[in-house]
C-alpha cells in the first residue's frame, strides 16, 4: 500500500485483511473492486495502491454506513466536493463515491462505491441498459475475499484510460475467458464507442 496525499487529507490505504474484517459480517452483497479487485482475479501484486475499492449496491447504503458507525464517512458530491454523510441520511443517485476513515485524525483507509440495482439485477451506473444477474456479478478468491468479476471492474476503467487502468488490463486480458472478453468488448462498445482496449478484445481467449 502506499501512503498519499490528498487535498482532503492523506490516504493510508486499509488492507485486504482488515477490509474482509470489516465487512465480512454484514447481509447483504459486497465486493473488493478497483485494482485490488484485479489482482484477485489475476493470482499475484500487478502494482501498488493509492486506495481500496468496497462496492456494494445502492439499495444497501445504510446497512453498510451502520457497519462502521463510529467512522467517519465522507460523500463525493460532483463535481469534486467531499462532505459528511450524516446517520441515516439516503445519498441521492449522483453521489456513488464514499471516503471513510476512523477518526478525523487519522487517514482515509477505505473507499466504498454505491452501484445500482433492479430486483435480482445489477444494473451499471454508466449505462442502465447494462446488467447481469447479481449471482454473476461477484468472484470468490481461494481464501473466501468477495470481489467484482473482473470484466465489470474493467469496464468500468476503461472510461478513465488512466496509465494505471492500462496495468490492469494488460495484466487481467489473459486470464479473461471467451465469454468475459466478449462481455467486456459489448458493453465498452454500446457505452463507450470507439475504444483502444476493443481489438486485443476481438480475438477471444480460449474457453476455459
Amino acid at each position: 500500500m502506499v501512503r498519499t496525499h490528498t487535498p482532503w487529507g492523506v490516504w493510508e490505504p486499509a488492507t485486504l485483511t482488515e477490509v474482509v474484517a470489516l465487512f465480512s459480517w454484514l447481509p447483504v452483497h459486497w465486493w473488493v473492486a478497483g485494482g485490488h479487485a484485479i489482482e484477485l482475479a489475476v493470482g499475484h501484486p500487478i502494482r501498488d495502491h493509492g486506495d481500496i475499492d468496497v462496492l456494494v449496491l445502492r439499495r444497501d447504503q445504510l446497512a453498510v454506513r451502520r457497519a462502521l458507525a463510529d467512522w467517519e464517512w465522507w460523500a463525493a458530491d460532483p463535481p469534486g466536493t467531499l462532505r459528511p454523510w450524516q446517520p441515516g441520511e439516503t445519498l441521492p443517485p449522483q453521489v456513488h463515491d464514499i471516503w471513510c476513515r476512523p477518526t478525523s485524525q487519522q487517514p482515509w483507509r477505505i473507499q466504498v462505491m454505491l452501484d445500482e440495482s433492479h430486483g435480482t439485477d445489477w444494473v451499471s451506473r454508466r449505462s442502465a441498459r447494462l446488467r447481469r444477474p447479481l449471482a454473476t456479478v461477484g468472484r470468490t478468491s481461494a481464501d473466501g475475499t468477495p470481489y467484482l468479476a473482473p470484466e465489470i471492474q474493467l469496464f468500468y476503467k476503461a472510461e478513465g484510460l488512466r496509465p494505471k487502468d492500462e496495468i490492469d488490463f494488460t495484466a487481467a486480458l489473459p486470464h479473461l475467458s471467451a465469454d468475459q472478453r466478449r462481455w467486456l468488448h459489448r458493453a465498452i462498445a454500446d457505452t463507450y464507442g470507439v475504444h483502444p482496449w476493443s481489438p486485443r478484445l476481438r480475438t477471444a481467449a480460449p474457453d476455459r
